[in-house]
């Protein structure tokens, strides 16, 4: 089942992204609660998760951006997509693309972007098979220098 996440659900993304991004320091619980419901909160965002037998097994959030190009349309930005690293391979990740990507298409959406850092060839063939073109758009990426980062980490 594909639903968007629910505060029940905290653990479960947090173990998740603890896979995604293993080197990420780990967020107090405070400060964990408190960003994830203003995620669920924000009306431009949707954090979907995936149940198999009852346990949130896979993530992904969609963030839908006002535009004034593109007659006013919005465009999506997929971010903290992951599977259970026990599941990766079985589909599950392209159900729920799909479901993300109907949403962004509900919402009006004249494109969906994501970025990856992985230079694993599977992950960038997930990618196409879920529809993205790897050659479409160049990404860029600028980070906040350590002294503007607040806790001397910029992050990988």
């Amino acid at each position: 089942m594909i639903r968007p996440a629910n505060r029940a659900d905290l653990a479960a993304v947090l173990r998740l992204y603890a896979q995604l991004n293993p080197d990420d320091p780990p967020l107090d619980p405070a400060t964990a609660a408190a960003t994830f419901d203003g995620i669920l909160a924000a009306s431009t965002c949707d954090l979907y998760v995936l149940e198999l037998d009852g346990r949130v097994v896979a993530t992904a959030y969609l963030n839908l951006i006002p535009n004034l190009s593109r007659s006013a349309r919005p465009y999506a930005v997929v971010e903290n997509v992951v599977v259970d690293a026990a599941l990766r391979g079985t589909g599950l990740g392209k159900q729920l693309m799909a479901a993300v990507l109907r949403a962004a298409w509900d919402a009006g959406c004249y494109k969906a972007m994501l970025a990856t850092s992985s230079r694993n060839p599977a992950t960038h063939a997930f990618y196409r098979a879920c529809g993205f073109s790897g050659d479409a758009k160049t990404a860029y990426l600028a980070r906040p220098p350590r002294s503007l980062s607040g806790d001397g980490w910029a992050g990988a």
